[in-house]
């Protein structure tokens, strides 16, 4: 029994078959905007290369940029179908390329079902590339004199400023790592050895931020130095004080960022999927109600459209019994061709003589 079976009468055919013709173009549409969306992406990661570490995070938007233009393609190949289709003389070229048409379109509305989804599973492989990615920039942030990693502390300094947040996790990694060259370090004074000899790895520690984890909207002028140290400032305590500095880090700041970016860019893929299908279910309506007018031999008659020619348990027993079959037919030909006598045997009287065989004399 066919699934979803609709009658439909020449005049609708014809409707049907203009509706999808406009419905192609405006997919055609959704392919451009999937694509923009895609490289819109793209762009932003690349903006943020030098806080990220390298991984897979280019897989979504590489995803949607292929499927847009995809989208393109097949739609545009779906409004000439479509067009074609409201005269039954012309569709007749298209006959046995309908079917092989709706599969194709089939996989491809289920890659943008993919593309959607990964907007939402990428949040940890981009939460991983960014805390890596951070933790090496904060950590070279002092080396300006060094090439390749000259440009690390404008940066930082730029992306905190940017998106008002103050190291990885927080303002507390830079108080472990050195991030003032020692080119800016007075060697003389002995407040500086101190720390120097203080520190196991020889390294420059303060409780201090750079000047770019400011909060400018703060009434107090900004304390870089001496955070946790109540009595180098007046009227100041560290633990009840708000500091009036970016609380947030920037490992989280991005990754909201990012998240919000691909979160909308989610919705707008799963909405032209929607539309995606209803326009592949409509092709299929068309193509059968076609089919079906041809094989009744009256061009200005009725004929049913259907999803599926049989019921699903049907379709699906029949297409893994094709599967099957494919698989034995494959292994019979895979032994046969082991057991073949003729095959990798050696002809022994290639070098003999022929020899003249005696006939046996009939009876009389």
């Amino acid at each position: 029994m066919a699934v979803l079976k609709v009658k439909f009468t020449k005049t609708k055919r014809d409707k049907l078959a203009q509706i999808l013709w406009i419905l192609n173009w405006v997919s055609v549409v959704s392919g451009i905007i999937l694509f923009s969306l895609g490289l819109f992406l793209k762009i932003e990661i690349k903006k943020r290369n030098e806080v990220m570490a390298k991984g897979d995070i280019n897989s979504v938007p590489n995803m949607l940029i292929s499927v847009g233009v995809i989208a393109c393609i097949i739609n545009f190949l779906g409004g000439k179908i479509c067009y074609d289709c409201s005269d039954a003389n012309k569709f007749s070229r298209w006959k046995l390329v309908m079917l092989p048409y709706i599969v194709c379109t089939f996989c491809f509305t289920f890659c943008i079902l993919v593309g959607a989804l990964m907007c939402y599973t990428m949040r940890n492989e981009l939460e991983e590339s960014l805390y890596l990615g951070l933790r090496d920039a904060i950590k070279f942030y002092k080396d300006t004199d060094i090439p390749g990693r000259c440009f690390l502390k404008k940066t930082v300094d730029l992306l905190q400023i940017r998106f008002r947040c103050c190291g990885n996790n927080g303002f507390r990694d830079w108080f472990e790592i050195q991030w003032v060259s020692p080119r800016y370090l007075n060697m003389a004074s002995k407040e500086v050895l101190d720390r120097l000899n203080s520190n196991v790895d020889g390294k420059f520690l303060v409780d201090g931020v750079p000047f770019s984890c400011c909060n400018p909207s703060s009434p107090r002028p900004c304390i870089q130095y001496q955070l946790t140290n109540n009595s180098a400032h007046y009227n100041y305590d560290f633990l009840t004080e708000e500091l009036n500095i970016w609380m947030k880090g920037c490992r989280q700041a991005l990754l909201d960022y990012y998240t919000g970016i691909m979160r909308s860019i989610g919705i707008a893929a799963l909405l032209i999927w929607l539309f995606e299908l209803s326009v592949l279910i409509g092709v299929r309506y068309l193509q059968t109600a076609m089919k079906n007018v041809l094989l009744l031999g009256d061009l200005e008659g009725e004929s049913d459209g259907w999803l599926l020619e049989n019921s699903f348990v049907e379709t699906a027993k029949y297409n893994i019994s094709i599967i099957k079959n494919l698989g034995k037919a494959n292994q019979i030909s895979t032994v046969s061709g082991m057991n073949d006598p003729n095959i990798n045997v050696q002809n022994t009287d290639c070098d003999k003589t022929n020899i003249t065989t005696k006939s046996i004399p009939a009876a009389r």
